[in-house]
């Protein structure tokens, strides 16, 4: 503990909510309010970024029948990655990947065009600012948890085609249908681990100490 630290009633929030955070398929319809929205949106866009360049991009979709047609292009891509699945290609079918139809808000998120001039951090790193638009949509994805919403990433849809049908300049590219809203309870575990699609893995098998591969 140190004169930064916050209470110890603060501390527990913030690990709460990351604990608690999951990838929501099921929703529960309702509405967010526009001040509540525009607070998720503020924390989102206070997330770090390399070289201060704010790559992300937020497009609201506010209208049902385009929400109609992106819901279309996530459908006809999971059916493509069920193909390439082979033998689990039954089993994938059967999961709930996206709540695009129920949640009460649905965002787009993506990163800019014209990134090229911005190399700061980016030289030999140029997918920083993918990092810095993910952690912008994890900021959001914690504030949500803590007002009670629940929020869903799907990344099933062809980005050339997502970024046509909402009229993206060059370059720009979207990174993810955020789904958002009320739901009527949150999943105890990983929706993929409740499915028995998928097993959590430790941190002690993803922790190396100086060296590739060597552990404590």
């Amino acid at each position: 503990m140190n004169d930064h630290a916050y209470s110890d009633a603060e501390r527990a929030a913030i690990y709460r909510a990351i604990g608690e955070r999951r990838d929501m398929r099921h929703f529960a319809g309702g509405q967010v309010a526009p001040e509540l929205l525009g607070r998720l949106l503020a924390a989102a866009h206070q997330a770090p970024s390399v070289g201060l360049m704010q790559p992300w991009r937020f497009i609201r979709i506010t209208q049902r029948d385009l929400r109609g047609r992106i819901q279309a292009l996530v459908e006809a891509e999971r059916v493509r990655t069920a193909e390439a699945l082979g033998e689990r290609s039954d089993a994938f079918m059967k999961l709930k990947v996206e709540g695009i139809n129920d949640c009460a808000e649905l965002l787009v998120a993506a990163l800019m065009d014209n990134r090229e001039p911005h190399i700061f951090g980016r030289r030999t790193l140029p997918e920083m600012d993918l990092a810095s638009l993910a952690c912008a949509i994890q900021n959001l994805w914690l504030a949500a948890r803590g007002e009670g919403l629940g929020m869903g990433w799907v990344s099933l849809f062809d980005p050339q085609a997502l970024a046509a049908l909402l009229g993206m300049p060059a370059g720009a590219k979207p990174v993810a249908v955020l789904c958002l809203g009320p739901v009527a309870e949150f999943y105890p575990v990983p929706m993929l681990v409740q499915e028995s699609w998928a097993e959590e893995r430790p941190l002690s098998e993803m922790l190396y100490e100086n060296q590739w591969g060597e552990r404590q």
